[in-house]
């Protein structure tokens, strides 16, 4: 009964809600005119370079890069800036043909064959870009302090709520878990 109750009370709340949300991103004065919705939405999406520059600001703040280790925190926070910049690159080409396509009545979808080359070339990209990191991550690794290293082992790479490595917990091919590693 009292989860019936509640049920009801948060529908009454959102049926409520709904007209005044909808009268609000009705209103025509309040979009720029003559832009479509996506376009607005991609100008107000941070941009890659922008959560990168941000993550890096939190990095260097949590490890307290000493003027000695500069050198070494440069070179990594420049291949990340790199990293950025051609994701931007990617994500400028992906929406210029879409544009392109938008206008075609019927869009193709990929076979079997042209998403596992698409996959292919991803990991292949991903990977490049690990080794690149790698190759600036260790110097700067070797420069800090146990302390500094504590830390950086939370935040260089970080964990998702199952444990795994990578970005948002998402534990597909290719992620390791921590046990994996301890075991030898």
């Amino acid at each position: 009964m009292k989860k019936l109750f509640a049920t009801s009370l948060v529908a009454m709340g959102l049926a409520a809600a709904f007209p005044a949300a909808h009268a609000q991103t009705a209103d025509p004065a309040a979009a720029p005119a003559g832009r479509p919705m996506m376009q607005r939405h991609q100008d107000r999406a941070f941009k890659p370079g922008d959560r990168v520059e941000a993550r890096l600001a939190y990095i260097r703040t949590a490890l307290k890069i000493t003027p000695a280790q500069q050198p070494q925190w440069d070179a990594f926070a420049n291949v990340h800036r790199k990293h950025a910049a051609a994701m931007e690159q990617r994500m400028q080409e992906r929406r210029a043909q879409f544009d392109k396509e938008k206008g075609a009545t019927e869009r193709r979808r990929p076979t079997a064959i042209e998403r596992h080359e698409f996959q292919r070339a991803r990991l292949t990209v991903a990977t490049q870009h690990l080794d690149e990191l790698l190759a600036v991550e260790k110097p700067l690794y070797a420069v800090l302090s146990p302390e500094q290293q504590r830390v950086a082992d939370e935040v260089l790479a970080p964990r998702g709520r199952d444990g795994r490595a990578g970005h948002g917990g998402h534990g597909g091919p290719g992620r390791f878990h921590r046990a994996s590693f301890e075991r030898g």
